[in-house]
């Protein structure tokens, strides 16, 4: 039997339980360094499927290793399963339908992701085991992607440093290979403090905090026309100092991320930044208080594993979809913004026309994307590779109600299965070829042209502080 056959036999007859642990997930809407409930699932599944888990990892509660096997290779398949602030949405809804009020939801499908790489694990593990293979599988539970960088964290803390090769994925509107540069990202928060006081009786005694926090984001508007076109720099004010327009602001803070396409790029527009902000501080006769909470480093694409993924990804096709899941589509679809779907569909020329991504795209390497993940720093660290597969209608933006509303159903369920065969089929192809492990590495050392890893994170944070 063809190994990407039994590969896929293997997660076929898991289908229920996996489904079932990505719909609870799905449930419990967690976000990022707070998914007690979903971390702890992942690990009792883990262990149900004779995998030993390692709770605790790089001193973060939520951060685990389940592991199997012994020796090199080892193999690191990436899960993630954190949500969003503000995105609850009832599953399989076409029209906007919170189950909560401001509640949380999984506005960029991590329930898919972590259950996907969880599957390409236990696949991998159960194949090893029938094929007496040597090497050691892990799954890496990865906290708090969306905000703070757990694997940031967790690669400081030196986790990933034994891995041979780490495969991941993730949810999206069309079947293709992720082979793209990412920027680096640092989120700082800004907090300024000023001294209260009436503010029609006596203003002259007040010092406003919420002014400084103003005259900064002016000052940062206008270096935009001064830093690199690639760097990225935005902000969200956080505490606008009280609700009372009569009383001086005595504090006020504004959250910042600052990206460009390297860590040394994204240091030097971030001390601009900082100097910004003290000079707005000097203006307004406050003070600011510069907090560093987490840094990501940019994505470095590895095309030697990327192949690999993309040959296993065409023998193993895509999946079948029904009208039901068709029907679901066109009406998600019929929500979105005419821009959102015009964006997508020039951007994948080849899937004009159609309401779901049913082929997959041309291998295209190295190219550009400017966002940024924590996926980056084991990049940097392990050859990495990523693939992504239709979860969604095309044209969907991620972060959004109608991610959250597909999440739950069989159109999502069938796109998360598939990319863990694909995960587990590139494992195994790369382990029947180990010079493809020797290959990558040296195409590593290669990108990282002179570079080592050094963790954009300094010494003095500790750890991710939740502040929501």
């Amino acid at each position: 039997m063809d190994f990407r056959t039994r590969l896929s036999d293997i997660i076929e007859e898991k289908r229920e339980k996996l489904i079932q642990v990505s719909d609870k997930i799905w449930s419990y809407a967690e976000t990022g360094f707070e998914e007690f409930q979903s971390a702890e699932l992942l690990c009792k599944t883990l262990e149900e499927e004779g995998f030993s888990v390692e709770k605790g990892i790089a001193d973060i509660e939520t951060a685990f290793i389940g592991s199997y096997g012994s020796g090199k290779p080892v193999i690191a398949f990436l899960g993630e399963f954190d949500a969003l602030t503000g995105l609850s949405q009832n599953g399989g809804a076409t029209q906007p339908a919170p189950e909560k009020a401001g509640g949380n939801g999984h506005g960029c499908g991590h329930n898919l992701l972590g259950t996907g790489s969880l599957a390409a694990a236990i696949a991998l593990r159960t194949y090893m085991i029938e094929n007496n293979l040597e090497g050691t599988v892990r799954y890496y539970g990865c906290t708090g992607e969306e905000i703070g960088g757990g694997k940031t964290f967790m690669a400081r803390a030196g986790v990933f440093d034994d891995v041979d090769f780490a495969l991941t994925w993730h949810p999206g509107t069309t079947n293709n290979i992720w082979s793209a540069r990412t920027l680096a990202c640092y989120e700082v928060y800004f907090k300024f403090k000023g001294k209260s006081s009436h503010a029609a009786a006596t203003p002259h005694l007040g010092r406003s905090a919420l002014d400084g926090v103003e005259l900064m984001n002016i000052g940062v508007n206008y270096l935009r026309e001064h830093i690199i076109p690639e760097a990225r720099v935005h902000y969200a004010i956080t505490n606008t100092g009280g609700l009372s327009p009569n009383v001086v602001q005595a504090e006020a803070e504004v959250l910042y991320f600052v990206r460009a396409p390297r860590v040394s790029q994204t240091e030097e527009v971030y001390q601009r930044v900082c100097d910004i902000a003290r000079g707005a501080a000097l203006m307004t006769g406050t003070e600011v208080e510069i907090d560093l909470a987490s840094a990501l480093s940019n994505v470095i694409p590895n095309t030697t594993l990327e192949e690999v993924m993309y040959e296993n990804f065409v023998e193993l096709g895509v999946p079948e979809h029904n009208e039901e899941e068709l029907e679901f589509a066109q009406k998600i679809r019929a929500t979105l913004a005419e821009a959102d779907k015009k964006f997508e569909v020039e951007k994948n020329r080849a899937l004009a026309g159609k309401d779901m991504a049913d082929l997959i795209n041309p291998f295209s390497p190295d190219e550009f994307m400017a966002g940024s993940t924590d996926v980056g720093d084991v990049s940097w660290i392990v050859p990495t590779a990523q693939c992504m597969t239709a979860c969604e209608p095309l044209g969907t933006p991620l972060h959004t109600w109608q991610i959250v509303a597909t999440g739950t159903t069989s159109l999502a369920h069938k796109g998360m299965l598939h990319a863990g065969k694909i995960m587990a089929a590139t494992a195994v192809d790369v382990l029947q070829q180990p010079e493809l492990i020797e290959k990558a590495k040296a195409e590593l050392v290669e990108r990282r042209n002179g570079e080592e890893y050094v963790c954009p994170l300094p010494p003095e944070v500790k750890e991710y502080k939740v502040r929501i």
